[in-house]
């Protein structure tokens, strides 16, 4: 794929790795900032706060406890960062998880549907999670994950999915929608 044919991503993209960072280039044309891992310095995280202020940022990181660490520090120390989840299962190779591994489109799939933090609609509880049948349940982790695939927040357990909910200021029909896709599934 040459240069011309990648989109172009305006705000700067978040990674842990310098593999992560490789992995993006492939997939879209876009600056790329590396954390180093959960090594994140001050000094990188007073860049990543001058891109958001410059052109905003894209928190792109792996899809396991370390990424949501790293993303969770960026998302405290820079408001309004954006974010973009990659299903583990497409990100995955060898036994191991992270954007690296993921195939370019999987890439630009996830990055198409960037989540901003937005403006309160609505306020879910525990209730909430309950009645749509992703905490308390059985069977309730598998189907938060698929619903957390299909709004494009990612895999949360469920405290992290309820603060998703809210942070990204989900409707409720947007919300049933989803439930109801994964139903028909």
């Amino acid at each position: 794929m040459n240069t011309l044919s990648r989109e172009k991503i305006r705000e700067v993209i978040v990674v842990e790795g310098r593999d992560d960072l490789l992995a993006v280039r492939r997939a879209v044309d876009a600056q790329v900032i590396v954390t180093q891992g959960l090594g994140i310095s001050p000094e990188t995280m007073a860049v990543i706060g001058r891109a958001q202020e410059r052109c905003g940022v894209i928190v792109f990181t792996d899809p396991d406890g370390p990424g949501e660490r790293i993303r969770r520090w960026v998302t405290e120390a820079v408001p309004g960062a954006k974010h973009a989840f990659l299903p583990a299962a497409l990100a995955k190779k060898d036994g191991k998880v992270g954007i690296e591994h993921a195939s370019p489109q999987a890439i630009r799939e996830a990055l198409a549907q960037v989540r901003s933090p937005g403006t309160q609609r609505e306020i879910y509880n525990r209730d909430d999670l309950r009645q749509w049948g992703v905490d308390g349940v059985p069977g309730a982790g598998q189907r938060r994950e698929a619903l957390g695939e299909r709004l494009g927040i990612g895999r949360a357990n469920a405290k992290q999915f309820l603060q998703r909910v809210n942070h990204f200021g989900l409707s409720r029909s947007e919300i049933e929608q989803a439930l109801k896709e994964i139903e028909e599934q």
